[in-house]
């Protein structure tokens, strides 16, 4: 018989591994995008300031570089590996997708962003140790080294949406199908956008604190330009974003994100701009507290929401639309040699498919019934919902009956067959369970809704009995 090598995951019984993986991913994002707008940033800054003798204004670059050594680069620096630890054992084949799809792609990435470190380095202490031209062209490089490195991410990320070219990379396999695309030209402009807002508002915080005030009005009004031009390109750059996205995307969109979600996103939008507009009018208003209150304000309020946002639109896919959200392969992809699984999960089952399943589990029992439910919880359900009452989308809320009634467990079991196994519910994996595993799971997810078993075996056994009864 075909086995299922879905490899074993963690599981964070709290909140859920996808939100401990979205968290992590969520503040690196800020240092990450920050460091490279700040990075094209201080290249015009260089060279405006030599072309028009100002060599005060360099003292801004280099206090923002330092700045950005810790706050970007150090710190960066371990969220970035946080994000490869905690979505390696989150989502094992999806990082595997992404790994052999794109091997090159992070080898080029990482040798940009050694440049991009040694660049900044550079940049900061090299200020009045070399010649302008130099210095210039230092900081051109650091630039265009800073930008590359988020270009090789964005098509990465945008591929884990679907593939930039989707019926060819089907048929074909390839690089440059997988990578190039409608969304992720769309993603880079929306990110390139958000990079600049973030470097005129984290730099609010340096800039702030400038001695000549000559100079800290100039930068002050320099980031206030920068983040009302990248604030208001970043709303028409979402709208385009919007619409490269697949079909299943849309309907999330439209039926499972929070009803607050695009009013929150347009207050954080209107928010920015009066700050901005504010510090531009009135440069004295800018505050080092202000600036850093607007940088918490924005990642809680804004990157939070719309980072959540696009990794539930993605549903139920998480790499290349083939590797499901539970790691089962759902599709086949003949480019690059991939065959679906799902035919081997019809005939055998789940728990004797699963390479994994402990021998007591491989098939259900009265004795085994919850703990086979709870491994099909595990394997199935647990990277997009948390098993307890907390955390992301708490798999017991879906259900509305009362455990305890006679006949609910197999309502439930029926409303899963109907939403899972047959393929219904656009936004979730298709996960062919067959009767004795319905079942299976239904027990267990009956167990985190207060199901009682005792009380349950007495009430099934009065259930003839009982007008209201369903058989």
């Amino acid at each position: 018989m075909d086995m299922i090598g879905l490899y074993p995951t963690w599981f964070e019984p709290g909140v859920g591994s996808g939100w401990i993986v979205g968290i992590i991913a969520t503040v690196h994002v800020l240092f990450s995008h920050t460091s490279v707008g700040a990075a094209i940033f201080f290249a015009f800054l260089v060279n405006l300031s030599h072309r028009h003798q100002k060599p005060q204004w360099l003292d801004f670059v280099r206090r923002y570089g330092l700045f950005l050594l810790v706050f970007s680069y150090v710190l960066g620096s371990i969220t970035g590996p946080g994000i490869w630890y905690s979505t390696t054992v989150a989502s094992p084949r999806g990082i595997s997708a992404l790994i052999h799809s794109f091997v090159w792609m992070w080898a080029t990435e990482w040798v940009f962003f050694v440049i991009e470190v040694v660049g900044v380095y550079m940049l900061v202490y090299l200020v009045g140790k070399i010649d302008v031209k130099t210095h210039t062209r230092v900081s051109i490089i650091f630039g265009l080294t800073s930008y590359t490195t988020m270009l090789v991410i964005v098509g990465i990320l945008s591929f884990m949406m679907w593939p930039g070219q989707p019926e060819a990379w089907t048929a074909q396999g390839g690089v440059l199908n997988a990578f190039y695309g409608p969304n992720m030209f769309a993603q880079l402009a929306m990110r390139t956008a958000f990079m600049f807002t973030m470097t005129a508002v984290v730099g609010g915080i340096v800039a702030a604190r400038l001695d000549d005030p000559d100079v800290r009005r100039d930068m002050t009004r320099k980031l206030a330009w920068l983040g009302i031009a990248s604030t208001l390109a970043g709303a028409a750059m979402f709208q385009w974003y919007l619409g490269t996205l697949p079909e299943t995307a849309e309907v999330i969109l439209e039926n499972r994100l929070p009803e607050r979600f695009p009013a929150v996103l347009l207050s954080v939008l209107l928010g920015t701009l009066a700050y901005f507009v504010l510090t531009l009018v009135q440069p004295r208003a800018l505050v080092a507290s202000g600036a850093a209150v607007m940088t918490v304000a924005i990642l809680v309020f804004g990157l939070w929401p719309e980072e959540v946002a696009r990794e539930s639109i993605r549903k139920p896919w998480v790499a290349g639309q083939y590797v499901y959200s539970n790691q089962v392969i759902g599709r086949d992809v003949p480019g690059i040699g991939v065959r679906s699984e799902i035919p081997t999960l019809e005939t055998h089952g789940f728990l004797k498919a699963h390479v994994f399943t402990p021998p007591n589990l491989r098939a259900v029992t009265d004795a085994n019934r919850v703990e086979a439910g709870r491994f099909l919880a595990l394997a199935t359900c647990a990277n997009c919902h948390s098993l307890s009452t907390t955390g992301m989308r708490p798999l017991g809320n879906y259900f509305g009956l009362d455990p305890n009634e006679p006949g609910a467990i197999t309502e439930m079991a029926h409303y899963l067959q109907a939403a899972v196994s047959a393929g219904n519910t656009l936004y979730m994996p298709l996960i062919p369970l067959n009767d004795a595993e319905a079942q299976a799971l239904a027990t267990y997810i009956a167990t985190l809704k207060g199901w009682r078993p005792d009380t349950a075996r007495v009430q099934t056994a009065a259930a003839p009995a009982a007008p209201h009864a369903k058989e």
